[in-house]
């Protein structure tokens, strides 16, 4: 039988990835001080068993000022970094899944509670919470505290905060970066002219809006050792008439490939609260196809993609490089697993759970 095109490998940059599916970053709010707790071993352990071939750190905050909660994940000093190791070591011991993090600055959207609290804007005045930053000063929501635009040294401030963090992921030996452009977070809200209102370089046209997240971009590619993947996530679209969309998230692709972009991660919405998303599944696999088809780098689909049959179509179809789970694998930490055998795939497994291959599935798994 022909090898499922879910389980077939691909190569980013210097990176070999045994099979299709990643596991996309997902925040957890269990930070404390920016530094990861037990919680994230539990967690990333748990994924880096699962045989997805890329587990992805959460959106990782290069500033304090850029988590999107009090409790985010942060890589901005010695002991966010150090935390972030300890985890790191743990998790490798049992595991050789490469990882990769995501850097990301929230913007606007920062100085919010966690979400099972609801996870509305914090005023500045209260402990938990302080002053956002975005391009312009525009709340995401109505009756929210606006953000203060950035000026130039707050530019640069956070530019090379995010090369800085890449600095440190390198010293972590992590083996990717991805740049969240995505969700309305601050290199999106650049990007979209719902919420970039700037007059000066940086505002107005596309070529405008799209330069700080490629000075980024810049800073990070520099920053990173040269054969280790970067890749962004991007919003394909923003679902609100007048705003970011399709055919700008192919030119904005279309940069990044130029300037040695790795891959495309392609996810939606997030910087308006008018959004109207479609949801349903595979809801943004179009998004994906667009942009694969014209940029020749790998293109990564996200989004209620759930079904074995359905991502195996995704790739066989080439709509997509790779499938990004996210609630899915929260879901089922095994769907990997499950994927190969209804497919007729294989998997790596811990040497401590081999004897749990099913009769109907054998040579599912290969040992770490």
């Amino acid at each position: 039988m022909a090898q499922p095109a879910l389980f077939t490998p691909v190569r980013v940059r210097n990176l070999d990835l045994a099979n299709r599916i990643v596991i996309a970053p997902m925040c957890q709010y269990s930070a404390e001080d920016g530094c990861m707790t037990d919680w994230h071993l539990i967690h990333l352990g748990q994924l880096a068993l699962s045989g997805a071939a890329l587990l992805t750190i959460e959106a990782t905050a290069v500033l304090p000022e850029g988590r999107i909660t009090y409790a985010d994940v942060g890589l901005w000093n010695d002991e966010t970094e150090a935390a972030m190791g300890r985890t790191l070591e743990s998790v490798r011991r049992w595991s050789s899944m490469p990882i990769a993090v995501q850097l990301a600055h929230a913007g606007r959207k920062a100085s919010t509670d966690v979400p099972w609290k609801g996870g509305a804007q914090i005023a500045p005045s209260h402990p938990h919470g302080w002053q956002t930053q975005a391009p312009s000063a525009v709340p995401f929501a109505d009756g929210q505290v606006a953000p203060a635009a950035l000026d130039r040294d707050g530019l640069r401030r956070v530019r090379e905060a995010f090369a800085a963090a890449a600095v440190r992921a390198a010293r972590l030996g992590i083996d990717a970066v991805q740049l969240h452009g995505a969700h309305g977070y601050l290199l999106h809200q650049f990007l979209s002219p719902l919420s970039n209102q700037r007059d000066d370089e940086y505002g107005g046209s596309l070529e405008n809006r799209m330069r700080f997240p490629l000075e980024v971009f810049d800073a990070v590619r520099e920053a990173f050792p040269s054969d280790k993947p970067v890749t962004m996530r991007v919003s394909g679209t923003d679902w609100v008439a007048g705003g970011w969309d399709v055919e700008q998230t192919i030119a904005f692709a279309e940069r990044l490939a130029a300037r040695g972009c790795d891959a495309i991660h392609v996810s939606s919405g997030g910087v308006s609260p008018a959004q109207q998303i479609p949801i349903g599944p595979s809801y943004q696999v179009p998004l994906a196809r667009a942009v694969k088809s014209a940029v020749r780098i790998p293109v990564v689909a996200v989004g209620l993609i759930t079904g074995f049959e359905q991502a195996e179509a995704i790739i066989a179809t080439g709509d997509a490089d790779m499938i990004a789970l996210a609630r899915t694998i929260l879901y089922d930490p095994r769907w990997p697993w499950h994927a190969a055998a209804e497919l007729g795939g294989q998997v790596r497994a811990p040497n401590q759970y081999l004897r749990c291959e099913p009769r109907r599935a054998r040579g599912l798994f290969a040992s770490e």
